[in-house]
């Protein structure tokens, strides 16, 4: 085909979209079947019902294929291990006599049970469950769910398009199940695994698949040659099945690399390429390769991954560049719109002029329409929406929100010696332990308690103006009081005053910082049920008044125990917002820092000793090449110190970690220079704690022993247990008891439980201590 009959060709597709629909009908739908109030068949209805709307947005916005598959109850990896038969022992009983609620128990865990390892999904902030897998796996196809939700779209007389996590990805996610040995390769099973995929493009196909696209992100990260062989084997299998649909090969989030020239002389018909951000790069390894001669490419033009509008002459011209390297070009986002929000025109409240530099799926949707024309008819076929464009991005680019020559000038001015601390920490900590007069093992918790019904309507209530600050302060104080009592009674050491008043850990910070705009609609999955609404940080950041000290000091005036400050640090604040990208992420990351820096140094003039600093995103936001990762490490690390560096020696700092793999950033948790870490352990078992010994880690630490994402109550011996098991790899004087994370998303009754159970378990440990 050549370039212009290619050109002619070319169709607009998207790989997923939000799953939650406009009014998060899923997260309550979901909730409702799990207390009870909506029965099974309702909770189907819901989903088909956000199935075909979904579908219909996309059509009658211009979508030539919409995808299938991409829906999900809880997580599209755990959707794929039942695909798979990959259920674990300890689930299958409540899998065969209820699937619906062994799916649930596998994502949640029961009182019995233990659920699946939760982590992120490649860097972003999705969480999903992590397969578990042995050298016994038997697999088994079910393919259920993709044919059913295939057959929906067609009944409606889309041209549909299934979406499967591919088999090598998924295999490199999954680790090796609990009793299996931790150098187990779950890759090995991949001659096991690939039956089961064949039989379910077989089934696909049978359904009606014309073409069937298989995720591979894994594969832009660095790999091994044993890891690209697998690779180059399982596409060549796959591509050799007589009974099968076309096959597109999706990878995202970053370039390809060595994997490109696997995947292009692979036997399949198409990839689809990410050509935003660093996976640019993968034009160029394209032309390298020679392109896909008579196979279908589908570019990932369009950011799906941040809100801001396209620049879409620029990605034209990228689309122009690509025709002569493929048999077909279509035009995509870069990944799944799953990490947007649904639709910007649901913004009420940003100014309409800001309004027109976002886009989220909705909007992106219709570059991708606007692109494809653009690209089938010629750049007359879209003359006005290019117009459009390029004003809006002139805009933006010349706004005065984008740039405050203060915070600039406070920027350029940092030393090296305003991100140190005035003492190292083996001085610092004796003054620590002097002043605050802990007891070995002492207990704490994360920061958040639960946010409950009142306090949600407190806030309503205060928007609503149906009542004034001075009620909604003295609810707030009502609240402190009783989370102070509370810990108390339950003999915690070092207190938090539960956050009552904040909304979310970003967004709370977000609403009082120059440069961050909040909306009111913009839900992002984030792991289940749980959706968070980053803001989007669209200019130059400072801190106009104090964020926290009024409430931390108040709960400080209530007891005679340390109470902590809580902060989101500087590379969270960056990971969880929808970050400007029109300038180094460094930068930004700076101008947040001394923002930060300057509420620290409030909270310890209140008499605050010990403050806490979160960053869960440092190992989210970590380069997926290695070769990229120094340089963000860098200025991640910088930004942190910078925050914290301008206490006292016996203030202590503290940090917290989860749901990620540590052990690629433990020397950059080092160079923190924190005096204490708390990190996810739960559910991995206490990995963490292994790796920072075996690191050598000289601080303080907190590996969780109560994994706050199930609604479980551990017991004091499982609780105990877990802390013999830190004590294995962290000595008695370095080792605190804490929960895993943030207790905001549980209840009170499980809270108070597991809380008891935690500090009774930190008794019992003490009381072995030599």
């Amino acid at each position: 085909m050549t370039a212009k009959s290619a050109a002619a060709a070319a169709r607009a597709t998207v790989y997923g979209f939000p799953r939650q629909g406009p009014d998060r009908e899923l997260k309550k739908a979901v909730e409702g079947y799990w207390k009870g109030r909506v029965t099974a068949d309702a909770l189907r209805e819901t989903a088909a019902d956000l199935r075909r709307s979904t579908w219909r947005r996309l059509a009658d916005a211009g979508v030539h294929e919409v995808p299938t598959g991409d829906f999900s109850y809880y997580d599209h990896v755990l959707d794929t291990s039942v695909m798979v038969g990959a259920v674990p022992r300890r689930h299958r009983g409540a899998v065969a006599a209820d699937a619906l609620d062994g799916y649930f128990a596998m994502a949640r865990g029961t009182q019995d049970v233990a659920p699946l390892e939760m982590t992120k999904w490649f860097d972003t902030n999705y969480h999903y469950l992590v397969p578990e897998l042995g050298p016994d796996a038997v697999f088994t196809a079910d393919s259920g769910k993709q044919v059913t939700e295939l057959k929906e779209a067609l009944a409606l007389g889309h041209t549909a398009r299934p979406v499967l996590v591919g088999p090598v990805t998924y295999l490199l996610l999954a680790k090796p199940a609990p009793g299996v040995a931790p150098d187990f390769e779950p890759l090995t099973l991949l001659d096991r695994l690939l039956p089961v995929y064949a039989q379910v493009l077989a089934d696909l196909r049978a359904a009606g698949a014309e073409w069937v696209q298989l995720d591979e992100p894994a594969l832009v990260q660095d790999r091994t040659p044993a890891e690209l062989n697998a690779a180059g084997r399982a596409y060549r299998d796959l591509g050799a099945l007589s009974d099968r649909p076309r096959l597109l090969v999706a990878s995202y989030f970053d370039r390809l690399g060595d994997a490109l020239p696997v995947l292009a002389k692979a036997p399949v018909d198409g990839l689809a390429l990410d050509f935003t951000g660093s996976a640019a790069a993968n034009l160029d390894a394209l032309a390298a390769v020679g392109g896909l001669p008579g196979k279908r490419l589908v570019a990932g033009v369009v950011d799906g991954r941040n809100v801001w509008i396209n620049d879409l002459e620029k990605s034209l011209s990228t689309l122009g560049t690509l025709l002569g390297l493929a048999d077909r070009v279509d035009v995509a986002a870069s990944c799944s719109l799953l990490h947007v929000p649904v639709d910007a025109a649901a913004e009420r409240d940003i100014d309409p002029q800001i309004l027109r530099w976002l886009a989220f799926a909705q909007q992106k949707t219709g570059e991708i329409v606007t692109l494809a024309r653009g690209l089938a008819r010629g750049t007359g076929a879209v003359a006005a929406e290019l117009a459009a464009n390029r004003a809006d991005l002139a805009s933006r680019a010349n706004s005065p929100i984008t740039r405050d020559p203060a915070v600039r000038a406070r920027a350029a001015a940092v030393t090296d010696a305003d991100g140190r601390r005035s003492q190292p920490y083996a001085e610092r900590t004796a003054a620590q332990r002097a002043h605050l007069g802990l007891p070995p093992l002492p207990t704490t918790t994360i920061g958040s308690f639960p946010q409950t019904t009142e306090l949600r309507t407190a806030r309503a209530d205060l928007r609503a103006g149906r009542i004034d600050t001075a009620a909604y302060e003295r609810r707030i104080e009502n609240e402190i009081r009783d989370v102070l009592a509370f810990q108390e009674k339950a003999g915690i050491d070092v207190l938090v005053h539960g956050e009552p008043e904040r909304n979310d850990m970003v967004q709370y910070f977000a609403e009082q910082l120059t440069g961050y705009l909040a909306t009111q609609h913009g839900w992002v999955q984030s792991y289940g049920t749980r959706y968070v609404r980053p803001p989007v940080l669209a200019g130059d950041i400072s801190r106009p008044h104090p964020m926290t000290v009024r409430w931390t000091a108040y709960a400080g005036s209530l007891t005679d125990r340390p109470v902590k400050g809580m902060l989101t640090g500087p590379v969270t604040m960056l990971a969880w917002s929808f970050v400007r990208d029109d300038q180094p992420l460094g930068d930004t990351a700076r101008q947040v820092a001394l923002a930060l820096r300057d509420e620290v140094n409030d909270l310890e003039a209140e008499g605050t000793s010990v403050i806490q600093v979160d960053e869960p995103a440092l190992r989210e936001t970590l380069p997926l090449r290695t070769a990229d990762r120094p340089a963000y490490l860098d200025w991640a690390t910088e930004a942190f110190r910078l925050t914290t560096s301008g206490v006292r020696p016996d203030t202590q700092i503290h940090t917290h970690m989860c749901y990620a793999e540590f052990g690629d950033i433990v020397q950059a948790i080092d160079d923190l220079d924190a005096d204490v870490i708390s990190l996810e352990a739960a559910r991995s078992h206490m990995q963490v704690a292994r790796e920072l010994a075996a690191h050598g880690y000289p601080r303080e630490a907190g590996p969780g022993v109560y994994d706050i994402h199930s609604p479980r109550v551990p017991s004091t011996e499982e609780a105990a247990d877990l802390l013999r098991k830190g004590l294995e790899a962290i000595p008695a004087e370095r080792l605190w008891v804490n929960p895993d994370c943030g207790l905001k998303t549980r209840g009170w009754p499980e809270t108070r439980a597991s809380l008891e159970n935690l500090v009774a378990a930190a008794r019992v440990v003490r009381a072995e201590l030599p």
